[in-house]
């Protein structure tokens, strides 16, 4: 029996971005346009004719803006919606701000018109779709996040080669390693505001487009009694310190003579992101063996699944949040299938087992 389609409603000012998104999702064969809105209005009457599985929906618009129209559909008829918006520093906040009003995921507008970027916007655009239609809503409360994908899937191999046997002994400190994606914004929160500040350094790899992890950063810094930024090549990872790896670059763990610090680089998608949790779980096994701890949270697609099997099997503590706190049980369920988990537990109990492994080390 063939699976229903995914059916989408475009909500959009620009009548070239519904055009371009519609052609986009269409050839998908799990998604169905089912319609397109220049407004909140247009697309409040759609909603009466038809209720969508998902909804594309604009920030700026005539009427009545993309957030208040957001926050009013959430209050009265909750639907998985994923935000459209240009890259700009200063979208950042606004496109926070959806999140916290209970989109699930954001992406960038396509580059209309720029043949060679299309087909990868095209990757993007359906990924986030199909994440957000399987999304749980009663999972979600507050901020959410992005999802990449493009031609050929590769591996971390395409960025650093696989951990040598025997990586390092265990040391005095412990580095966190953390890899998140849809749904993951929120369960960030709820983890980092559990921590004290004297926490073990945290490295975190969370798919969101690039300017938007800086603000996302900063929201969390005012939130948590831990010290959070955007990661910067170079920035050593402390006590008390948390690093969020920049959108649209890899974010990898060195080791420099008795510490660790982050390394920022450029590369292709890995298992079709970029950051990709596959390379800084690669990169931890590789250079923090046994001293490393990881956790897999809530996302679509496998990506970290291969990486948190190589911090297993070179020593690290490995976690996975459970299917019941998940709002896409995709990147833990596939960790643990692949056998590298240690631990299976709800959100609530991350920062816990974080602080236990501490103490242990």
């Amino acid at each position: 029996m063939q699976k229903p389609k995914i059916r989408v409603l475009i909500v959009d000012d620009s009548a070239s971005i519904r055009q371009t998104l519609t052609q986009i999702l269409s050839q998908d064969p799990e998604i169905e346009v089912i319609g397109v809105a220049s407004d909140p209005f247009a697309a409040a009457k759609k909603i009466r004719e038809e209720i969508p599985d998902v909804i594309t929906l604009d920030v700026e618009m005539p009427q009545m803006d993309g957030i208040t129209f957001l926050r009013k559909l959430m209050s009265q008829h909750p639907i998985p919606v994923v935000m459209c918006s240009s890259l700009t520093e200063e979208g950042s906040e606004t496109l926070l701000q959806a999140l916290d009003a209970g989109a699930i995921d954001i992406i960038l507008k396509p580059k209309i018109g720029a043949a060679d970027h299309l087909a990868e916007s095209s990757e993007r655009v359906c990924n986030a779709v199909k994440g957000a239609a399987r999304a749980r809503m009663g999972k979600l409360r507050r901020f959410r996040p992005k999802s990449e994908m493009v031609q050929a899937k590769l591996t971390a191999d395409a960025v650093l080669p696989p951990p040598r046997a025997g990586a390092m002994a265990k040391t005095t400190e412990m580095v966190v390693c953390v890899g998140a994606s849809t749904g993951g914004t929120e369960a960030l929160r709820e983890l980092l505001e559990a921590l004290p500040a004297n926490a073990p350094g945290l490295v975190i790899v969370q798919h969101m487009p690039e300017t938007f992890t800086a603000a996302f950063a900063k929201r969390l810094n005012g939130l948590c009694e831990v010290e959070v930024k955007e990661a910067v090549n170079g920035d050593p990872v402390l006590r008390g310190h948390v690093l969020i790896a920049p959108g649209d670059k890899h974010l990898l763990l060195e080791r420099r003579g008795a510490r660790y610090e982050v390394s920022v680089r450029e590369g292709p998608l890995v298992s079709r992101h970029r950051p990709s949790v596959d390379v800084l779980f690669r990169s931890a096994a590789r250079c923090a063996g046994a001293n490393a701890m990881g956790v897999i949270m809530t996302g679509m697609g496998d990506d970290g699944a291969r990486g948190m099997e190589e911090m297993h099997q070179a020593g690290a503590f490995t976690l996975a949040q459970d299917e019941a706190t998940s709002v896409v049980f995709g990147m833990p369920k596939e960790a643990i299938a692949r056998g590298g988990v240690d631990r299976v537990v709800p959100l609530q109990q991350i920062a816990q087992e974080i602080m236990a492994a501490d103490r242990r080390h």
